[in-house]
């Protein structure tokens, strides 16, 4: 028995196809809501680097502050008196 070239795609081709169905079932992504779901955790993980940006900046900013606070601090000790 021997297939052609394009039987021997078609073959591969429904293969893959029916590979991706049974990964998307087995992660849950297999119904109509799918693109949705996908969508809303991009859109959740968008969010959370956000937050982790936000909150490096914060951090950043607060540690900035405290330096100058102690320099302006000290040197009004020094020569403030």
């Amino acid at each position: 028995m021997s297939l052609s070239d394009a039987e021997i795609k078609i073959l591969v081709q429904e293969a893959a196809e029916q590979g991706a169905r049974k990964a998307l079932r087995e992660i849950g992504l297999h119904d109509d809501n799918a693109g949705e779901d996908v969508r809303e955790l991009r859109g959740l993980l968008e969010a959370w680097r956000e937050t982790k940006r936000t909150v490096g900046q914060t951090m950043a900013r607060i540690l900035t502050t405290a330096i100058l606070t102690a320099l302006a601090a000290g040197i009004w000790v020094k020569f403030g008196e």
